[in-house]
């Protein structure tokens, strides 16, 4: 095993994970249908736009109510290869100004998915992905990165 795939966090015994969050406790816990229910409708009105060519709605649209939480990891997969879909749609030379009309929290969101997207270089276009972040600190700035590591709820 390479040193970069083992999680020091697994062999530290209190180390603090997404299933020790209440989420029910901060008001963030739905259930599992609903959230089913949700990512498959948003990851159609996604590809509906993209269709159209909105790709400013679409990428607005797919960060939009992440699922959050350790019982969605199918639909935190499934949202996230929806927003990866936007992400590879749009053209590096039009990120800019996408990024810019982004509210700061979707921002945020937008950087969490982008180091989902950099966990599995077999699946996503890294170079591309690294464009996107690149993009997103000049506009929303080092503030962005502090803020997605130090949460502790992931997409």
């Amino acid at each position: 095993m390479a040193f970069r795939k083992i999680d020091i966090d697994a062999l530290e015994e209190d180390a603090f994970g997404e299933d020790d969050i209440d989420f029910q406790e901060i008001g963030e816990l739905r259930p599992q249908a609903e959230v089913e229910a949700q990512v498959s409708s948003r990851a159609q009105e996604v590809r509906s736009l993209l269709q159209r060519g909105n790709t400013s709605g679409a990428l607005s649209t797919s960060l939009q109510n992440p699922p959050y939480g350790a019982p969605f990891h199918a639909a935190k997969a499934r949202n996230t290869q929806t927003v990866m879909e936007v992400l590879n749609s749009i053209k590096v030379s039009d990120v800019p100004q996408l990024v810019k009309n982004l509210s700061p929290e979707e921002q945020d969101v937008l950087m969490k998915y982008l180091y989902a997207g950099m966990a599995t270089p077999e699946q996503n276009n890294s170079g591309h992905l690294l464009a996107w972040h690149e993009k997103l600190t000049e506009v929303a700035g080092q503030g962005c990165i502090v803020r997605v590591i130090t949460d502790r709820r992931t997409v």
